[in-house]
C-alpha cells in the first residue's frame, strides 16, 4: 500500500511541476511544450575568428 502512496505522489509532482512550468511558458520565461524550437539556420551567426580579431580602424584624415 505504500508504494502505491508513493507512486501516486510521484505522479502528482510531475504533473505539478508540469502545469507549472506550462503556466511559466505562458509568461514568457521559459520554452518548455508549446513552443518549438527557433530555426537556428535563419538566425545569423558570428563566426568566432571575426569576434576574436581587432576592429579594424580607419585612418584618420588630417585637417
Amino acid at each position: 500500500m505504500e508504494i502505491v502512496v508513493a507512486f501516486l505522489f510521484i505522479a502528482f509532482v510531475v504533473f505539478a511541476v508540469d502545469r507549472l512550468l506550462l503556466f511559466m511558458e505562458s509568461r514568457g520565461h521559459v520554452n518548455w511544450r508549446r513552443t518549438r524550437r527557433r530555426d537556428l539556420s535563419a538566425e545569423p551567426a558570428a563566426e568566432l575568428d571575426s569576434l576574436l580579431e581587432d576592429p579594424v580602424r580607419e585612418p584618420t584624415r588630417g585637417p
